[in-house]
């Protein structure tokens, strides 16, 4: 298998490091390291923009982390989210039994809805699905794929409503947006 190239060695190592979760875990940084490595070994070697690759590794790695906070046992899914195993709630300590250097105090995380990478991730996507739609029109422009995109995606007719105003019967709008798909799942492999 071919290494990556050593400044994206080094961006995934400066990633980890600024990651929240790597704090108080560093003796776990070779396989945070290791993981994401695996994880991002592709990407790193098809993506050719600096900041898109620092997106991409950006998601990888946190996943990464997560994954192998879960594997130790330091993390654990809850129905609020994930929790490290060693926190203890606030109403279970007493002054008398309470050790203060090893408190963890947790705050409820804020969501502030999509990051900006997220937005670029989800931009990118959908430029691609934009273009593969086109292409897949253009191969085979008697099935009108982009129209039919449109009708379902856009304007969220059903398909019997579809049929009806493309003149087809339900089973071929169904046949076509499952032939649609696939097509534009097997673009993105």
């Amino acid at each position: 298998m071919e290494e990556l190239a050593q400044d994206k060695l080094e961006l995934i190592s400066k990633i980890i490091k600024n990651d929240k979760k790597f704090v108080n875990n560093e003796d776990l940084y070779d396989d945070f390291f290791n993981e994401t490595c695996k994880r991002s070994f592709l990407i790193a070697k098809t993506v050719n923009s600096e900041s898109t690759l620092t997106t991409y590794v950006r998601r990888i790695a946190s996943t990464a982390i997560l994954n192998v906070l879960k594997d130790h046992g330091r993390l654990r899914r809850t129905r609020e989210g994930y929790k490290a195993t060693k926190e203890v709630s606030l109403e279970a300590i007493t002054p008398e039994s309470m050790d203060y250097s090893n408190v963890i105090i947790h705050y409820e995380a804020v969501d502030f809805g999509d990051t900006p990478e997220d937005i670029v991730i989800k931009k990118e996507i959908l430029r691609q699905v934009q273009d593969n739609l086109y292409r897949i029109n253009a191969e085979e422009p008697e099935k009108k794929y982009l129209h039919l995109y449109k009708l379902r995606y856009e304007d969220g007719m059903t398909q019997k409503e579809i049929a009806q105003q493309m003149q087809l019967s339900q089973s071929e709008v169904c046949k076509r947006l499952f032939r649609l798909l696939e097509k534009i799942k097997q673009a993105f492999n």
